[in-house]
């Protein structure tokens, strides 16, 4: 028998209605997937517990960067209760650990002797922790909302903010849709959920994925000796390599940014996707700062500046290229007559390359292996009427 899932976890599923009525989730269905997975997630959990309760409690030493040992117990002791016993503020302020050089949960049990390190926001490592857990509450707030079937959720690679992809069927979304996301996602920061972490076989991780093929399809790729995590928080269970922060409550702001279209794998003929960015703050002012600085960024976008001020314009004759308009070409003049002074002062000949290339060349560089699929390619006759692209 499924257990049931706990009356604030059915809150999200049924309490009130949720977005569009047109779009809104598959209620029951969501609620049975959902119990099924937190389910294998807990028995799995249990017996990994007791696992380690018969394997740990020896001894352990943890050296900290300025050298002091902090005494441990194997399989018991995590970084959480280190930086506790340090201090509680410390614990309270700190997002992840490294442990002899691996980034881990502050709430995972240490195996063994170690070097550790405690990283806070103010750190790459703790940030990027911080936006990647973040995309796993905007994946449980859209998965709640919508019912879509979440995709992939990281930080963004230009480290800034995060984004989840999901398949939502026929619904496009756009920042009509992010008030009831952040209403969901505040919801999910109030209850303060934990990140748990569990490691699955390929059998097990199929079994609580079976309903989403995005998931199965990225489970079969993994290689055979592949060690797979699955986290959970609240009601939302995720495949994942993490490591995540100790729990949601960290997350003091959370805001969507944006919606935009994708496609499964980067791949234009596969899924079509919906992506939701975002952003996310230990406190409201820096909310408030990177917003003001967004509105900022925003009145001095060339785009925008590019019409205001009758520089250039796009066309789908050529996208990607501008058509520069007279005011654009002054600019663009002086700027070429700017580089050709820096060249003859520095003793460069000036000389002019083609703006199409034979495919042979960006094989070679490898451009063609890696974004083929968004360059502008044609079948062409060359002068020795040979085909070519």
């Amino acid at each position: 028998r499924q257990p049931r899932l706990p009356p604030r976890l059915l809150l999200h599923l049924s309490a009130e209605p949720m977005g569009d009525p047109a779009v809104a989730p598959d209620a029951p269905y969501l609620e049975a997937v959902t119990q099924k997975r937190i389910r294998i997630f807990e028995e799995i959990q249990a017996r990994q517990a007791l696992e380690r309760l018969n394997i740990g409690g020896d001894p352990i030493r943890v050296t900290l960067p300025d050298g002091a040992i902090k005494e441990g117990k194997k399989w018991i002791s995590t970084p959480m209760d280190i930086a506790t016993g340090i201090s509680t503020g410390l614990a309270a302020s700190c997002l992840i650990a490294q442990v002899n050089g691996v980034l881990w949960d502050m709430t995972r049990p240490l195996e063994g002797d170690c070097d550790l390190k405690l990283f806070k926001f103010d750190s790459n490592e703790g940030r990027d922790t911080f936006w990647h857990s973040s995309a796993h509450i905007l994946g449980e707030s859209i998965e709640r909302v919508y019912g879509c079937k979440l995709c992939i959720g990281p930080c963004t690679t230009r480290g800034e903010g995060f984004y989840y992809d999901a398949h939502y069927k026929d619904l496009t979304l756009n920042d009509t849709h992010f008030g009831l996301i952040d209403k969901q996602a505040k919801k999910a920061v109030a209850e303060k959920q934990p990140f748990e972490r569990i490691e699955v076989s390929r059998a097990e991780a199929l079994e609580v994925f079976a309903e989403n093929e995005f998931k199965v399809e990225i489970i079969n790729e993994l290689p055979e000796d592949k060690t797979i995590t699955v986290y959970r928080c609240g009601p939302l269970v995720d495949l994942c390599r993490g490591p995540h922060i100790p729990n949601t409550s960290f997350v003091k702001a959370f805001a969507c940014l944006k919606a935009s279209a994708s496609y499964w794998r980067g791949k234009a003929d596969r899924e079509s996707l919906q992506r939701v960015y975002g952003i996310s703050f230990p406190d409201s002012k820096r909310l408030k700062e990177y917003q003001h600085m967004i509105e900022e960024a925003k009145k001095r976008d060339h785009r925008l500046l590019g019409q205001s001020q009758k520089l250039f314009f796009f066309h789908p004759l050529s996208p990607g290229s501008c058509f520069f308009l007279p005011n654009g070409a002054i600019i663009y003049n002086k700027l070429m007559d700017f580089l050709r002074k820096e060249y003859r002062e520095r003793g460069y000949q000036e000389v002019l390359s083609p703006n199409i290339y034979n495919m042979q060349l960006w094989e070679t560089s490898g451009h063609a292996a890696n974004y083929k699929d968004n360059m502008f390619v044609f079948e062409v006759s060359t002068f020795a009427d040979t085909k070519g692209k």
